[in-house]
């Protein structure tokens, strides 16, 4: 690392720890009303449900007067253009993703540096590359994204989607891909949806009906499965699933031989119904292979009519089975990769199939052939998260990635043949990995279970209890979080800060067990392990309650707004992103119901209700409690945990904080819940974060 780019943190902290000097906040007032709903005879009253409405423009106005508190508090940080600078030099270096073979062309993903979206370039037969689809050009300010690309089997066509100020919303454009010319009609009001080619006559996609009001918060829980052909307008596409069966989300992919269309249908985020039809009969009847919401299952490839699916059922970890599809049913299902103690997460390519293993969240992958015969354990370069294993049935080469938390994600091209692998694409990063170290430790939770933690920070820092420590974590949805290489958390690493992520209940790095661990009445588990990992920092010297940061978003965000609220002793500083925070309503709005099997609702039954309103981040803020120096972060258009839950938390929170630590709310505008985000509303927003941070645990300058 060059010495004159480096960003050392010269460690003055103000004596008393408390906010850095300055003019007292003055926030917006926000005014309460009398709404007041009856819960099992409990009358919860909800002062701030007008900020619900996110097309009125009393709203819109209250959202310009905390975004003027928040920025100009924001600028009162003397060394916040300092971290942006340092950012973007650091984010300054050429990105690409793995090749992949579409008809003659050979596609991949690239970005300069500081462009604020990836373009996909393509090559033919070692020829140079060329754009084929640049995603900067869709809107001037960066906001208009590519989010899904597709092709047709013989790649002389393409789909794709974009979105527009990170809306879930899409709409999609077909081209010619030989000529890069757009034809048909373009396909709007589509959302949560792939897109699978059948031939070269057209595709499979999901979408909603559009709801009546706004469509950022109406409810949308009616997922239905269309097939368009090319050359009629959309209003002629043919609905295959999703008429007479209530699904909220619903998908449907056709097999890579074009023989089999593969629909999967869920009312929840967790377990799905799974169906087949046979392409190659004129209309052959959907037949239901697994009727059962309790348990996932996929359809990863087939061989024939062969099929080879992917199932949790009786499986918590997953395996895969074998049928044919003749006669799919559960009960003629035949293990092909049995169970074991690691989670399961295949993939296929080259006529093999890849088993992806996690041992304590770090990767572990085994390939196979199709008869089920161990082939060989794959060697990663080393401890960490390798991804990708995919590929087509005739392809040659198979690439993955590897990264850890000091490791930059490097492409490898593997020859499944041999088991022999090397570097592809390796970033130029200006970020020295030996510097620093990354371990994982275990430490026991409220109820004794044991919770591994990977600790990251630079060699030379002392545990003296006074590092900026910034705790992250997520705990839902049988989500895994497993090492991975980030800009911005290389840049915390390189100010001096420590960087700690726990795999706490709710995920899924030990499978369904550990991940109905943190659901609905076990929730309280989840937050448990995270006030545990900030223990175990406090206890072993990394860090102090003065100088701890919790973050998370999404699902994340609720257990920061969790934790804050039950442990505001615990940390210093709270950052709770695009948070799920109103618990008893989060379900009335878009696709919030499917949430359920997570959190359950507060209408299914009274016992629920009063759980869920026990630790509801808006409903425990509590008069007179000094609460963190707190960011939240939203984004305007975000239709998926709409901003209202942010809105709500945060007139809620500066209400009732008593003390001096801020609160403040930061609302990204043409912004959503996360994908697709320019590369410079990224850098700006860690900025802000990161800036935020340190100031408020006294740091005076980095």
């Amino acid at each position: 690392m060059k010495k004159a780019v480096l960003i050392l943190l010269a460690m003055v902290f103000i004596a008393s720890c408390k906010n850095p000097a300055g003019p007292p906040i003055k926030y917006p007032e926000t005014k309460k009303g009398l709404i007041m709903d009856n819960y099992y005879g409990t009358e919860i009253v909800d002062p701030y449900r007008w900020l619900e409405d996110d097309m009125s423009e009393e709203t819109a106005t209250w959202v310009k007067a905390q975004n003027k508190v928040t920025y100009s508090y924001l600028d009162r940080i003397p060394y916040r253009d300092q971290i942006k600078k340092r950012l973007m030099a650091m984010w300054n270096y050429e990105k690409f993703s793995a090749p992949f073979k579409e008809g003659d062309y050979t596609y991949f993903y690239k970005n300069d540096g500081l462009q604020d979206q990836f373009v996909v370039y393509r090559q033919k037969d070692g020829g140079e590359p060329e754009v084929f689809i640049d995603p900067n050009k869709f809107s001037a300010d960066g906001t208009t994204s590519l989010s899904t690309l597709s092709f047709s089997k013989d790649g002389s066509l393409a789909a794709y989607a974009i979105s527009e100020g990170g809306s879930d919303w899409r709409k999609i454009i077909v081209m010619d891909a030989l000529n890069k010319e757009i034809i048909g009609d373009t396909i709007k009001d589509v959302k949560f949806s792939d897109l699978s080619w059948r031939g070269n006559d057209g595709f499979y996609y999901s979408s909603y009906d559009k709801p009546e009001g706004s469509e950022l918060s109406a409810k949308t829980d009616q997922h239905k499965l269309y097939y368009h052909k090319l050359g009629t307008s959309q209003d002629e596409d043919l609905l295959i699933f999703g008429d007479n069966q209530k699904r909220r989300y619903v998908g449907g992919s056709v097999t890579e031989d074009d023989r089999y269309l593969i629909i999967t249908a869920a009312i929840s985020t967790t377990g799905n119904e799974l169906y087949i039809k046979d392409l190659t009969k004129e209309n052959s009847e959907l037949v239901t292979i697994a009727a059962n919401f309790e348990n996932e299952h996929y359809v990863i490839d087939n061989e024939g009519s062969k099929l080879f699916i992917v199932t949790n059922l009786d499986a918590p970890n997953r395996k895969i089975v074998t049928v044919d599809a003749n006669d799919p049913g559960i009960e003629n299902w035949k293990d092909f990769l049995p169970e074991t103690e690691n989670v399961l997460t295949p993939s296929t390519g080259a006529g093999y199939f890849f088993a992806h293993y996690l041992e304590d969240a770090i990767s572990k992958v085994i390939q196979y052939n199709k008869e089920g015969e161990m082939i060989r354990e794959i060697k990663l370069p080393g401890v960490g998260s390798a991804s990708g294993f995919s590929a087509k049935e005739e392809d040659k080469t198979v690439y993955f990635s590897f990264a850890n938390y000091i490791t930059p994600g490097t492409i490898y091209a593997l020859d499944p043949e041999t088991g022999t692998s090397e570097v592809y694409k390796k970033p130029d990063v200006d970020f020295s990995s030996e510097d620093y170290v990354s371990k994982q430790v275990f430490y026991e939770s409220k109820d004794g279970t044991e919770i591994p933690m990977i600790i990251t920070h630079r060699k030379d820092i002392g545990l003296d209890g006074n590092t900026p420590t910034l705790l992250y974590g997520y705990g839902g949805f049988n989500i895994s979080v497993t090492p991975s290489f980030s800009i911005t958390n290389a840049l915390w690493l390189e100010m001096g800060g420590i960087y700690a992520v726990p795999n706490i209940r709710g995920g899924g790095e030990y499978g369904e067990e550990w991940h109905l661990a943190g659901t609905k009445m076990n929730k309280q588990n989840v937050f448990d392990d995270f006030i545990a990992a900030g223990e175990y920092l406090i206890e072993n010297n990394y860090t102090s309650s003065d100088y701890l940061a919790v973050r998370g978003g999404s699902n994340g965000g609720l257990l920061v707004g969790a934790v804050m609220t039950q442990r505001p002793d615990l940390m210093k500083v709270a950052l709770p992103a695009v948070g799920v925070l109103d618990m008893l309503r989060y379900h009335t709005f878009t696709a919030g119901a499917g949430w359920a099997y997570d959190y359950g609702t507060s209408e299914e039954s009274e016992e629920m209700f009063t759980y869920l309103l026990d630790y509801s981040p808006v409903h425990n803020v509590e008069e007179g409690t000094e609460y963190p120096a707190t960011l939240i972060t939203t984004g305007d258009h975000d239709d998926r945990v709409v901003p209202a839950h942010s809105f709500k938390f945060a007139a809620e929170l500066q209400d009732k904080q008593a003390g001096d630590n801020p609160v403040l709310i930061r609302i990204e505008t043409k912004a959503g819940h996360g994908a697709g985000t320019p590369v410079s509303k990224i850098v700006e927003q860690y900025a802000d974060i990161f800036g935020f941070t340190l100031y408020s645990m006294g740091v005076e300058k980095i």
